[in-house]
């Protein structure tokens, strides 16, 4: 973003963003309220992140001079009515905050923690209004923030008399304004905010009620304060509001006893895998090799065909397009490129990317599915291209469905639907038949022993070799390398925080493929010690099953970190939850799977096989 010099003088103005509340995370326009409107409303243009995002960005009466302390403005007076004032009464119960802009900056409010000495912990948006009491009466009542002291901190030039805004805080008041005579327009003087008599409004010791036929007038202050801040590091007081050295300690610890125990278990396999091989190979006997068991007895089932092969074509195809996105996407962040500051970048960047991946996950099912001696490429790269969008979608129509019944401003318009189709079926839908079509005309990947004619009968299993037991035993270890990290993610969703360590979200994700891979890798090995060979399905199952964890967790964060009352707002959040779900479900499957296929590719071509 060009960083914008502004001369003393300049006009400023604000920009008004969605009403956001954590209860319902139900988005609302500003002007879903009757605040004062400017002239002409005029929505900003939006990126297709801010527009899913639920941002609405309008212009403002909020209009000052840089450098040019205002007190006292009056911006207009509104008489409340019985539906206007039921509406703010609403938005005050549900925890609702206002969310303003300048120069791309949003509103903050800032207040001191009681834990720590001088340290100043910033809050986005002020609250519509708050509720209290009169005194000697028990009645709750509602009143509402019609006063903002806006501080607007800059940074001066050194060299020329400009400086650039690195600032933007405001402190909300309730005030019952009052004025002498007849209200005429906004230039009247009130008594209860003058700067001619130097009376300011310091606190709420007077609210302004919010009842029916009640006349509200807003007011709003401004100043300016020079800072030491530079225009680059300007964001780093909003990226830093939860920074806590405890969560940076839980995070390491947790992520060294992950690679310790990828580091153990690397060990223990090389270790056992070296002994196997070096037996197998000097058998000397045919009666030698009859009493072996093993994994080296299912050779000639090994790579059998599993059954549903088709279904596994179209998971471990999408599994390749979500880590093709996800990947990218890391490492733009992790490089700077999408920044907080550039407000829907990051979901754009995902929506985008996942399109042009479709060419990679045509690519992966097709050549899993000529192993497997399909002949049909069309109809496999049909379900690659549909089934996992249409489950996604269905469910988000759904939900957008809700969403437009709550009238809220977080319903994505049918434009924006029509431009998620279009980048599906225009884009997404040929890149994969591109995709397919190059995997399929290549040579078919060759395995390394054969396969006999008749299956082999599988042998009755221990109890910890049971398929269902193992396979939630495996998704354990994954999740337990995300799920700190996940916590954090969770509390910027849905708690309306900046999320911003994606340097660190890197090392977390290579974790969680190294985790996912050895440990499918492992049960695998011990499933073919105990010659049962149908590892295909049980390789992305066993991964896979680390989403059912990250689901019962995000259950879990629900009932005890958020206050979400609305049971329309708790199906958005378990809707949303389920999709994420089984994002990481087809992501970590299609790791352990293609762990697990060169694993038993590995082996069974470092033996001699007669």
């Amino acid at each position: 973003m060009e960083k914008r010099l502004v001369v003393a003088g300049a006009e400023l103005k604000v920009k008004v963003n969605k009403l956001t509340s954590t209860k319902t995370q139900l988005p609302y326009s500003y002007y879903s309220l009757p605040y004062c409107p400017p002239e002409h409303i005029v929505d900003s243009a939006e990126n297709l992140g801010e527009v899913l995002r639920g941002d609405r960005i309008e212009n403002s009466p909020y209009v000052f001079q840089m450098r040019e302390p205002l007190q006292c403005k009056v911006l207009c007076r509104i008489t409340l009515n019985a539906k206007t004032a039921k509406e703010f009464k609403e938005k005050i119960d549900d925890d609702y905050r206002v969310n303003m802009i300048l120069d791309n900056l949003p509103l903050v409010v800032p207040f001191r923690r009681s834990d720590q000495e001088n340290a100043v912990v910033y809050q986005h948006g002020f609250h519509v209004g708050l509720k209290g009491q009169y005194a000697g009466s028990e009645d709750l009542k509602h009143f509402i923030h019609n006063h903002l002291t806006f501080t607007v901190k800059f940074h001066k030039d050194s060299q020329l008399d400009l400086a650039r805004i690195v600032g933007f805080e405001v402190k909300p008041f309730s005030v019952k304004h009052q004025y002498d005579g007849e209200w005429k327009n906004e230039n009247m003087r009130l008594t209860t905010c003058d700067p001619h008599a130097r009376r300011a409004v310091t606190s709420s010791d007077s609210p302004q009620l919010i009842e029916d036929k009640k006349d509200v007038i807003f007011t709003y202050d401004v100043a300016f304060e020079e800072s030491d801040v530079k225009w680059a590091s300007r964001w780093d007081t909003y990226l830093l509001m939860a920074d806590d050295q405890i969560h940076w300690f839980s995070v390491v610890n947790s992520l060294m006893i992950v690679l310790f125990l990828s580091g153990m278990v690397a060990m223990i396999m090389l270790r056992t895998l070296y002994r196997d091989i070096s037996k197998y190979n000097q058998l000397q006997t045919q009666e030698e090799a009859q009493e072996e068991t093993g994994w080296k007895l299912v050779h000639g089932d090994v790579f059998r065909p599993p059954t549903n092969s088709d279904l596994l074509c179209v998971y471990v195809g999408t599994g390749v397009q979500f880590f093709g996105m996800i990947l990218v996407t890391m490492i733009f962040a992790a490089l700077g490129f999408l920044s907080p500051s550039n407000r829907g970048g990051l979901m754009t960047a995902m929506l985008f990317l996942w399109v042009f991946m479709g060419l990679f996950a045509g690519y992966a099912s097709a050549c899993l599915y000529k192993m497997f001696k399909g002949t049909q490429w069309e109809k496999i790269t049909l379900k690659t291209a549909f089934m996992f969008p249409s489950i996604v979608f269905a469910i988000f129509f759904v939900l957008n469905a809700l969403i437009w019944g709550e009238k809220s401003s977080g319903a994505v318009p049918f434009g924006t639907m029509f431009a998620l189709v279009f980048l599906w079926f225009g884009i997404s839908v040929p890149l994969v038949f591109t995709g397919s079509y190059i995997g399929f005309k290549k040579p078919a990947i060759e395995y390394p022993v054969k396969t006999n004619k008749i299956p082999r009968q599988i042998p009755e299993q221990a109890w910890y070799m049971n398929p269902v037991f193992s396979i939630l035993t495996g998704g354990v270890l994954p999740f337990g390398a995300v799920f700190i990290e996940l916590f954090f993610i969770l509390t910027s969703i849905w708690l309306h925080q900046f999320y911003y360590i994606f340097g660190f979200l890197f090392i977390v994700f290579i974790i969680l493929i190294v985790t996912c891979a050895e440990i499918t890798i492992v049960l695998c090995y011990f499933q073919l010690c105990s010659e049962d060979y149908l590892w295909w399905w049980r390789s992305y199952l066993t991964s896979g099953s680390s989403a059912l964890y990250l689901f019962l967790y995000a259950a879990f964060y629900f009932f005890t970190k958020l206050d979400i009352t609305k049971p329309v707002s708790g199906v958005l959040y378990f809707g949303y939850m389920l999709i994420a779900s089984y994002a990481f479900f087809v992501l970590t499957g299609t790791i352990g799977f293609y762990a697990c296929f060169w694993f038993t590719r590995l082996i069974y071509s470092s033996v001699k096989i007669d």
